[in-house]
């Protein structure tokens, strides 16, 4: 029954250029995924004419950044959906290209697959800032987005949860990423009973114990690939009643992309 499960990627590509010099449509052509998030296109619309509107025989849905070379996300789908929405309502982050939300609704569903960039807060105080912002912002959208629809959101978050998240969380705990606010913003969003959460990380439902196996993102400073000295940085956040259908998961590390490893989850259900 193998076929009668829905592939759901997430990827970081770190420029849809670069990551198509190493190979990454290939990948895609050989694992086959019904959808792949894919994130951090460092594209505008014209940089992808002709070239990357499709990949591997699926169709892909974008939202640019207006910077040039800078963020935007897309989702790459075998299904036609019923709707698309680039960015989610907030003029600041939209300008950035952040967000795009595929919806595959039918009378009997309501389901949406988000592809999603969190901002990174690495570079400076500034920057960090403007996450704390996008945090604060997004944590409303998407309870009024559980309160109306299921959905999967894939994306890169910037935010390692949890100590077994990442190698060094002894000497991280001061880098973004792995702030005490960062962290609290998750937990409140995955908590189970708070009126403010209920969203499930639905690679920790199905590993909730994992730690070298669960990294999804290396530094490109000194020996962090080779030592695996990672961190988990990439999700799949979904509804609980959709949540409930992963069948498992793979993080695939066999080749280079980007910084970022793929994330697959199957689903049990079909669009």
């Amino acid at each position: 029954m193998k076929n009668s499960l829905f592939k759901l990627t997430s990827l970081n590509l770190n420029g849809i250029r670069s990551a198509a010099v190493k190979g990454v449509e290939a990948w895609i052509a050989a694992t086959r995924p019904d959808c792949i998030c894919v994130q951090e296109i460092k594209a505008q619309a014209a940089d992808l004419e002709g070239r990357f509107e499709r990949l591997a025989g699926l169709q892909g849905h974008f939202h640019f950044a207006q910077k040039k070379g800078y963020s935007g996300v897309g989702v790459y789908s075998r299904h036609e959906p019923s709707d698309v929405i680039a960015g989610w309502g907030d003029e600041e982050f939209d300008a950035e290209g952040r967000y795009v939300e595929l919806r595959f609704d039918t009378p009997a569903r309501r389901l949406s697959i988000i592809s999603c960039y969190f901002p990174s807060g690495s570079s400076g105080e500034e920057r960090q800032q403007a996450k704390y912002r996008f945090l604060a912002g997004f944590h409303p959208h998407l309870m009024r987005l559980k309160a109306a629809r299921e959905f999967i959101l894939c994306g890169d978050i910037n935010i390692a949860h949890q100590q077994i998240d990442l190698r060094n969380w002894r000497s991280n705990q001061k880098n973004s990423g792995f702030l005490p606010e960062e962290r609290a913003w998750m937990t409140r969003l995955l908590h189970l009973t708070d009126e403010g959460g209920g969203l499930i990380d639905v690679y920790r439902q199905l590993q909730p114990t994992a730690t070298d196996a669960a990294y999804t993102w290396w530094s490109n400073r000194g020996q962090a690939y080779a030592n695996n000295v990672g961190w988990r940085l990439d999700y799949h956040l979904a509804t609980p009643a959709t949540a409930a259908l992963a069948r498992s998961e793979h993080i695939y590390k066999t080749e280079k992309f980007s910084d970022h490893a793929p994330i697959t989850v199957d689903y049990d259900f079909r669009l």
